[in-house]
């Protein structure tokens, strides 16, 4: 059983509860009546709104309307009144712009670029929509004029700043090639920046607006003829330099280079003025079979002069040659910023054209010159050839590269040109080896002391130039071989054939020397003189290095000269025979010590030491007078004569000191020993 107090807790509680309830219900019952009620009123509102909104849709939509269709007509009406504006335009162009075509561009170029713009707009849109209108016509004059305005002053401009290079700017430019590496890398301007600028902005509105090439003429001519006159520059100021002071100028120290490849290539001007100048004045005197020795010596005064000029001009040749190249690269780079690219290897080819074939015919000139002293038998000209062509063919890789995409006429002038000098080198050497061998035995010229001929010396120091150009007097013999081997050439090909060229030479040399020899009446002289050309020979050969070349051909030409030289001694000591007949052991004959010499006898006696004293004294007094200049040759020879002939004249003497075979000895023993010795040591000696 649940308590009573309890029990009426529980129950009040559920009463509480459930009069909560009971509120709670009417209060939502509340709640939705008055939703309702403003439902109704929402209903109401929005019933009444879209009846009046309806309303006003059906207002505004009309004029809405009618503001769309007068806003289009606003639109058109200003695009109508902007075309009118810009076709109007058109017509006030030529007024606007006369002023400023009539005054030119210079100094306002971009202003004038703009107006020309203005202009050509104007003519296209007459001719595309009243082709008729003679604003037309006006426009286009217009137009025209500002055109050639615009070409002469790209030509103005052209020629008022384009000038010849300074020559000392030139000589910088090619030598810096063999300067030190840190050196700075000296650039050409041809033309003020800003007027470059000016350049290009007028080439390229002629190209892209004015449908004209006229201006690329125009400007190769310009260019071209700037190009030749730095050259001539060039080569006036080395002239006048050359004249003035004698020597050649150049701003880079000149060493005298060979032709044997090195470990950095030499591109610059490589030949020395003076250094063949020798050799040429020395062949002249002997290559010219119609001269006497005489007239010989009063030509070579006569040719110094011109020698001087020839150096001169070859200095300023090979310097032209390398100039041509530095500036044709340094054209070509400006052309390409001023010239449209499908134009620039035409225009180009035409603007180097002039220069290059003044290069060329000078070239051809020095050629022609050459064949024609080698008509004359004066082939020392072909020693003008070998500094030229060797400096040709180093430049032509760097010619090739400039003449890339030229005309093959243009590419081809070169090497027509070193094979015109190949030619006629060739023909020179092969002439002058025969000269060397027709060189005539002419008495008046041989030399009375039996020194060195003048050939001699000369063909040495011919040769001797052969080896300072070796590679190209080797590629001027191969040029002469057969095009169908000429695949299979190399560079110890050349050797070869130079080296048999040189050995060729010197036979011939040593042929003629064998035959002038025979001009002396005296044997010994004649020995004399064999000695010292073969001596010579053989000396300056190992001195220049010939020997080597020589021996790629010849490998016992230095033994054989040696040998020739061994037979000239023992041609020569036999001279002295006659005299140490007189006193040889053999001869004498046997007395007994104390013994009394008859009358026979004692003139036997008396006669040799006559026969000794006249020969010894004949053979001194005359081989006094002959030279041998080598100080080594002529000492050893003395030395071996020396001791032949006093020891056997010292074994004659101590035979017959006890002997009685005359009152006066000292008439018949004039000398001494030492005195003798003395005599011979005075031999070859014409200040003894």
């Amino acid at each position: 059983m649940i308590p009573t107090d309890d029990a009426s807790t529980r129950k009040r509680e559920i009463e509480d509860k459930l009069r909560q309830e009971q509120e709670t219900l009417n209060f939502i019952k509340e709640s939705l009546e008055k939703s309702d009620q403003l439902t109704k009123n929402m209903v109401s509102i929005l019933s009444s709104f879209e009846s009046r909104l309806m309303q006003l849709e059906n207002s505004i939509i009309p004029v809405h309307k009618q503001t769309e269709n007068l806003q289009r007509l606003q639109d058109n009406v200003e695009k109508t009144l902007s075309c009118l504006d810009h076709v109007i335009s058109y017509y006030h162009v030529a007024k606007d712009s006369e002023r400023i075509i009539k005054e030119g561009p210079t100094g306002r170029l971009v202003e004038y670029l703009e107006c020309m713009g203005k202009i050509q707009k104007a003519v296209e849109y007459f001719q595309d929509n009243n082709p008729d209108s003679p604003e037309l016509n006006r426009v286009k004059s217009l137009f025209e004029k500002g055109k050639e305005s615009l070409e002469t002053e790209f030509r103005n401009l052209l020629t008022r700043h384009s000038k010849p290079v300074p020559p000392i700017l030139i000589l910088d430019l090619i030598s810096t090639e063999d300067e030190v590496e840190t050196q700075e890398e000296v650039t050409l301007e041809h033309l003020p920046e800003n007027v470059l600028a000016d350049i290009i902005c007028i080439s390229g509105w002629l190209v892209d607006y004015g449908r004209n090439q006229d201006f690329m003429n125009v400007y190769y001519q310009i260019r071209s003829s700037q190009l030749d006159r730095s050259l001539r520059g060039l080569k006036e100021h080395l002239r006048k330099n050359s004249s003035s002071s004698g020597v050649l100028y150049s701003p880079a120290v000149q060493n005298k280079r060979k032709d044997t490849p090195t470990k950095k290539p030499v591109k610059r001007p490589v030949y020395i003025p003076g250094t063949i100048r020798k050799a040429q004045n020395l062949l002249k005197q002997y290559s010219q079979h119609g001269l006497d020795g005489k007239k010989g010596v009063s030509n070579l005064t006569s040719m110094e002069g011109k020698d001087d000029v020839l150096d001169i001009e070859i200095d300023a040749y090979i310097h032209c040659i390398s100039a041509f190249v530095k500036l044709a690269q340094s054209e070509y780079q400006l052309l390409t910023e001023i010239i449209p690219e499908h134009h620039q290897k035409k225009t180009f080819d035409s603007l180097i054209l002039e220069a290059l074939d003044n290069l060329i015919q000078e070239g051809e000139s020095i050629v022609s010159a050459a064949r024609r002293a080698i008509l004359r038998h004066d082939y020392s000209a072909v020693l003008t050839i070998f500094p030229i062509l060797r400096h040709l063919k180093i430049t032509k890789p760097d010619f090739d590269q400039v003449l890339q995409g030229t005309a093959a006429s243009t590419k081809n002038k070169l090497p027509q040109l070193i094979t015109s000098m190949e030619t006629t080198g060739a023909k020179a050497l092969e002439e002058f080896a025969d000269s060397i061998k027709n060189d005539p035995d002419k008495e008046y010229n041989m030399p009375k002391d039996g020194t060195v001929h003048e050939l001699t010396s000369n063909a040495i120091l011919f040769l001797q130039q052969l080896l300072d150009f070796k590679e190209t007097a080797g590629a001027m013999l191969t040029s002469q071989e057969s095009s169908s081997s000429a695949s299979s050439y190399s560079n110890e090909f050349s050797k070869r054939l130079l080296s048999t060229y040189i050995c060729k030479v010197l036979g011939n040399l040593q042929l003629n020397l064998l035959s002038k020899s025979k001009v002396y009446e005296d044997p010994a002289l004649s020995a004399i003189f064999l000695l010292n050309n073969y001596n010579y020979i053989l000396k300056s050969l190992e001195k220049c290095g010939l020997i080597k070349l020589v021996a790629v051909t010849q490998k016992t030409a230095e033994k054989s000269y040696q040998e020739h030289i061994q037979q000239q001694i023992q041609t020569y000591q036999r001279s002295w025979s006659k005299v140490i007949d007189y006193i040889n052991e053999k001869s004498l004959p046997a007395f007994q010590p104390g013994a009394k010499l008859k009358d026979k006898e004692r003139q036997m006696i008396k006669d040799k030491f006559k026969g000794f004293n006249d020969g010894l004294e004949e053979l001194c007094k005359i081989q006094k007078a002959w030279a041998i200049p080598d100080k080594e040759q002529r000492d050893n020879i003395r030395q071996v004569q020396k001791q032949i002939v006093t020891e056997a004249y010292n074994t004659f003497l101590q035979r017959y000191a006890t002997v009685s075979f005359t009152k006066n000895p000292e008439k018949y023993i004039k000398y001494r020993p030492e005195h003798v010795a003395e005599m011979i040591d005075k031999l070859f000696d014409t200040s003894a």
